[in-house]
């Protein structure tokens, strides 16, 4: 396991090869001073057992997908079911627990970080041998997750960045302000699949379309749910009174999934002291079960062709 650090004059990020993983990035506050935004471990050797994909590559597919498997190209195709007898994340080992190796690294006025992994044909039950890359890069105030995959047949993909946030740093983010562009989520089945329905976000406390403080919404009792975005460009704003930090994401995916994680193991991380509520990730990615979805946005990567998922954070103080 190796650890490797970029910077320019906005933005430091540590990324760790195992997993691909985000330990650090970070940004400075209202009052010129380093904060860490993201939740990290303390300890990289923890980054080998990182069950909750903490800062880590979620992959081959992102997300749950129902335990029956999928169907291509008229043959099914049965997943190692991991959570709850459902798919989740890539399987019981997935992309977030592999030793990805370092296949560049650049200095100079936009840095970057590329690490690559090659899964092999019918790993965690996925056809084909898939080639896949992760790319960490700061352009200006901006971090840019890069996600790019070739495969050798036809497969599916749905690889997403697992970081969680917290833009003081420590704490929780019920003090946070949240707007998510998304006028619907994906409903989902009694394992947390989506079950190919959607639902409007209005009048429930999924509804984020205006800026509100997390501990202010109400009937707030945390989200693990995929949004459909109306608005790629910002898809959602994050924003910390106590720092005066915002944060912007933008992507080229159809939803971003959101969760909230009620409590996390504080004498493990770097952050600390952590209260209730302490993070919140954006997934930004293919909807979950999309291969079970014919109505979905296809999560099929055809032998030949190219996967590109493409995300920025956008840091400013306000």
């Amino acid at each position: 396991m190796k650890t490797f650090a970029i910077q320019n004059e906005y933005i430091k990020i540590v990324a760790v090869s195992t997993g691909a993983a985000l330990q650090q990035v970070i940004v400075k506050d209202r009052n010129n001073s380093d904060v860490n935004v993201i939740i990290g471990y303390e300890n990289v050797s923890d980054y080998k057992n990182n069950s909750i994909h903490l800062g880590a590559t979620a992959g081959r597919f992102a997300g749950r997908i129902h335990k029956e498997g999928f169907v291509l190209n008229g043959r099914k195709y049965l997943l190692a079911n991991n959570s709850k007898g459902v798919h989740l994340h890539g399987g019981e080992e997935g992309f977030g627990y592999k030793d990805w190796q370092l296949h560049q690294r650049e200095e100079g006025e936009n840095p970057f970080i590329t690490f690559s992994y090659v899964s092999e044909a019918m790993e965690e039950g996925y056809p084909g041998e898939l080639h896949a890359f992760c790319t960490y890069q700061l352009q200006g105030n901006k971090l840019i997750i890069r996600y790019k995959a070739t495969a050798t047949e036809d497969t599916i993909v749905n690889l997403t960045n697992h970081n969680y946030y917290n833009l003081a740093g420590k704490g929780s983010v019920l003090d946070h302000e949240l707007k998510i562009n998304a006028e619907e989520i994906l409903e989902k089945d009694q394992y947390n699949v989506a079950n190919g329905n959607f639902k409007p976000v209005a009048n429930t406390y999924f509804d984020f379309r205006k800026p509100i403080r997390i501990e202010d919404h109400k009937d707030f009792k945390g989200l693990d749910d995929c949004y459909v975005i109306t608005e790629k460009e910002p898809l959602a704003t994050l924003y910390s009174e106590q720092s005066g930090i915002e944060m912007k994401i933008s992507s080229n995916q159809p939803g971003v999934v959101v969760y909230t994680p009620e409590a996390m193991e504080e004498s493990k991380m770097m952050n600390n002291p952590l209260e209730k509520y302490p993070s919140i990730c954006f997934e930004t990615q293919n909807f979950p079960d999309a291969p079970n979805n014919d109505h979905f946005p296809s999560a099929v990567l055809k032998k030949g062709e190219a996967y590109l998922n493409e995300s920025s954070f956008e840091f400013a103080v306000k």
